[in-house]
Protein backbone atom coordinates (compact mmCIF):
# COMPACT_ATOMS: atom_id res chain seq x y z
CA UNK A 1 0.00 0.00 0.00
CA UNK A 2 1.18 3.51 -0.66
CA UNK A 3 1.11 6.34 1.88
CA UNK A 4 -2.50 7.18 1.01
CA UNK A 5 -3.58 3.61 1.78
CA UNK A 6 -4.16 2.76 -1.88
CA UNK A 7 -2.97 -0.56 -3.20
CA UNK A 8 -0.24 -0.21 -5.79
CA UNK A 9 -0.61 -2.40 -8.87
CA UNK A 10 1.82 -5.29 -8.83
CA UNK A 11 2.75 -7.59 -11.66
CA UNK A 12 2.12 -11.27 -11.18
CA UNK A 13 5.14 -13.52 -10.84
CA UNK A 14 4.43 -14.86 -14.33
CA UNK A 15 4.37 -11.34 -15.81
CA UNK A 16 7.60 -10.44 -14.03
CA UNK A 17 9.29 -13.61 -15.32
CA UNK A 18 8.09 -12.91 -18.87
CA UNK A 19 9.43 -9.34 -18.68
CA UNK A 20 12.74 -10.55 -17.28
CA UNK A 21 13.07 -13.19 -20.02
CA UNK A 22 12.30 -10.59 -22.67
CA UNK A 23 14.82 -8.17 -21.18
CA UNK A 24 12.08 -5.69 -20.28
CA UNK A 25 13.40 -4.79 -16.86
CA UNK A 26 11.84 -7.51 -14.77
CA UNK A 27 13.07 -8.06 -11.24
CA UNK A 28 16.85 -8.15 -11.13
CA UNK A 29 17.34 -8.46 -7.40
CA UNK A 30 14.88 -9.82 -4.89
CA UNK A 31 15.18 -8.97 -1.21
CA UNK A 32 13.78 -10.99 1.66
CA UNK A 33 14.00 -10.31 5.38
CA UNK A 34 12.49 -12.30 8.23
CA UNK A 35 12.53 -12.25 12.02
CA UNK A 36 11.74 -15.21 14.26
CA UNK A 37 11.34 -14.98 18.02
CA UNK A 38 13.78 -17.39 19.65
CA UNK A 39 11.38 -18.07 22.54
CA UNK A 40 8.63 -19.02 20.12
CA UNK A 41 10.94 -21.44 18.30
CA UNK A 42 12.02 -22.94 21.62
CA UNK A 43 8.37 -23.49 22.59
CA UNK A 44 7.54 -25.07 19.21
CA UNK A 45 10.49 -27.45 19.46
CA UNK A 46 9.50 -28.45 22.99
CA UNK A 47 5.79 -28.86 22.19
CA UNK A 48 6.24 -30.57 18.81
CA UNK A 49 9.58 -32.41 18.56
CA UNK A 50 8.68 -33.69 15.06
CA UNK A 51 8.70 -30.06 13.81
CA UNK A 52 12.49 -30.12 13.49
CA UNK A 53 12.41 -33.29 11.39
CA UNK A 54 9.67 -31.94 9.09
CA UNK A 55 11.30 -28.54 8.53
CA UNK A 56 15.07 -29.00 8.73
CA UNK A 57 17.50 -31.30 6.95
CA UNK A 58 19.57 -33.81 8.92
CA UNK A 59 22.65 -31.57 8.53
CA UNK A 60 20.74 -28.50 9.74
CA UNK A 61 19.48 -30.43 12.77
CA UNK A 62 22.94 -31.78 13.56
CA UNK A 63 24.41 -28.28 13.46
CA UNK A 64 21.65 -26.75 15.61
CA UNK A 65 21.59 -29.60 18.14
CA UNK A 66 25.38 -29.42 18.57
CA UNK A 67 25.11 -25.75 19.50
CA UNK A 68 24.88 -24.48 23.08
CA UNK A 69 21.77 -22.52 21.99
CA UNK A 70 19.90 -24.85 19.59
CA UNK A 71 16.62 -22.89 19.53
CA UNK A 72 18.48 -19.78 18.35
CA UNK A 73 20.10 -21.65 15.47
CA UNK A 74 16.81 -23.31 14.51
CA UNK A 75 15.18 -19.86 14.56
CA UNK A 76 17.97 -18.46 12.35
CA UNK A 77 17.55 -21.23 9.81
CA UNK A 78 13.78 -20.86 9.76
CA UNK A 79 14.12 -17.09 9.28
CA UNK A 80 16.58 -17.73 6.45
CA UNK A 81 14.15 -20.09 4.69
CA UNK A 82 11.43 -17.42 4.95
CA UNK A 83 13.79 -14.70 3.72
CA UNK A 84 14.78 -16.79 0.70
CA UNK A 85 11.20 -17.42 -0.45
CA UNK A 86 10.49 -13.71 -0.02
CA UNK A 87 13.56 -12.87 -2.12
CA UNK A 88 12.33 -15.29 -4.79
CA UNK A 89 8.90 -13.67 -4.61
CA UNK A 90 7.01 -16.91 -4.16
CA UNK A 91 6.54 -17.64 -0.48
CA UNK A 92 5.88 -21.22 0.49
CA UNK A 93 3.50 -21.69 -2.41
CA UNK A 94 3.78 -22.91 -5.98
CA UNK A 95 4.95 -26.24 -4.58
CA UNK A 96 7.89 -24.81 -2.62
CA UNK A 97 8.47 -26.68 0.62
CA UNK A 98 10.55 -25.70 3.64
CA UNK A 99 12.95 -28.55 2.93
CA UNK A 100 13.61 -27.14 -0.57
CA UNK A 101 15.82 -24.54 1.14
CA UNK A 102 18.73 -25.68 3.27
CA UNK A 103 21.07 -23.42 5.21
CA UNK A 104 24.63 -24.69 5.10
CA UNK A 105 27.96 -23.34 6.24
CA UNK A 106 31.07 -22.84 4.13
CA UNK A 107 34.45 -23.97 5.44
CA UNK A 108 35.03 -20.44 6.77
CA UNK A 109 31.69 -20.54 8.67
CA UNK A 110 29.80 -18.26 6.29
CA UNK A 111 26.18 -19.36 5.88
CA UNK A 112 24.82 -20.06 2.41
CA UNK A 113 21.67 -21.62 1.03
CA UNK A 114 21.29 -24.68 -1.14
CA UNK A 115 18.08 -24.93 -3.15
CA UNK A 116 16.36 -28.05 -4.41
CA UNK A 117 12.98 -29.04 -5.78
CA UNK A 118 10.54 -26.31 -6.75
CA UNK A 119 12.62 -23.55 -5.08
CA UNK A 120 15.51 -24.43 -7.42
CA UNK A 121 13.14 -24.40 -10.43
CA UNK A 122 11.77 -20.95 -9.54
CA UNK A 123 15.28 -19.58 -9.02
CA UNK A 124 16.33 -21.00 -12.40
CA UNK A 125 13.25 -19.52 -14.11
CA UNK A 126 14.21 -16.10 -12.76
CA UNK A 127 17.86 -16.45 -13.74
CA UNK A 128 19.04 -16.34 -10.12
CA UNK A 129 22.80 -16.78 -9.97
CA UNK A 130 23.34 -16.40 -6.26
CA UNK A 131 21.41 -16.01 -3.01
CA UNK A 132 23.69 -14.58 -0.34
CA UNK A 133 22.26 -14.67 3.17
CA UNK A 134 23.06 -12.81 6.35
CA UNK A 135 22.08 -14.22 9.75
CA UNK A 136 22.08 -12.31 13.03
CA UNK A 137 20.55 -12.82 16.45
CA UNK A 138 19.99 -11.28 19.84
CA UNK A 139 18.93 -13.12 22.96
CA UNK A 140 15.29 -12.73 21.82
CA UNK A 141 15.25 -12.61 18.01
CA UNK A 142 16.78 -14.29 14.98
CA UNK A 143 17.03 -12.20 11.81
CA UNK A 144 17.83 -13.31 8.28
CA UNK A 145 18.27 -11.33 5.09
CA UNK A 146 18.53 -12.88 1.61
CA UNK A 147 19.16 -11.44 -1.85
CA UNK A 148 18.21 -13.22 -5.06
CA UNK A 149 20.76 -11.89 -7.53
CA UNK A 150 19.99 -12.54 -11.18
CA UNK A 151 22.17 -12.54 -14.27
CA UNK A 152 20.39 -9.34 -15.32
CA UNK A 153 21.47 -7.54 -12.17
CA UNK A 154 25.07 -8.63 -12.68
CA UNK A 155 25.01 -7.35 -16.28
CA UNK A 156 23.46 -4.06 -15.13
CA UNK A 157 26.18 -3.63 -12.51
CA UNK A 158 28.87 -4.32 -15.11
CA UNK A 159 27.40 -1.61 -17.39
CA UNK A 160 27.11 0.91 -14.56
CA UNK A 161 29.83 3.56 -14.74
CA UNK A 162 31.54 4.58 -11.55
CA UNK A 163 30.64 8.24 -10.86
CA UNK A 164 34.26 9.03 -10.00
CA UNK A 165 35.42 7.52 -13.27
CA UNK A 166 32.77 9.54 -15.16
CA UNK A 167 33.95 12.74 -13.40
CA UNK A 168 37.59 11.95 -14.17
CA UNK A 169 36.68 11.35 -17.84
CA UNK A 170 34.85 14.70 -18.03
CA UNK A 171 37.81 16.41 -16.41
CA UNK A 172 40.18 14.90 -19.00
CA UNK A 173 37.86 16.02 -21.82
CA UNK A 174 37.61 19.55 -20.42
CA UNK A 175 41.36 19.67 -19.86
CA UNK A 176 41.87 18.60 -23.51
CA UNK A 177 39.64 21.45 -24.70
CA UNK A 178 41.52 23.97 -22.54
CA UNK A 179 44.86 22.66 -23.77
CA UNK A 180 43.73 23.22 -27.38
CA UNK A 181 42.84 26.85 -26.61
Amino acid sequence: MDDAGMEEPQATREEALAHAAAGLGGPNVGLGVDIVEVGRMKAILKRTPSFAERVFSPDERAYCDASSIPATHYALRFAAKEAVVKALGCGFSDGVGVRDIEVRRADNGRPFVALSGRAREIADEQGVREIPVSLSFTHTDAVACALAITSGSVRAAEKRVDPRERLAQRFRETRGILDEL
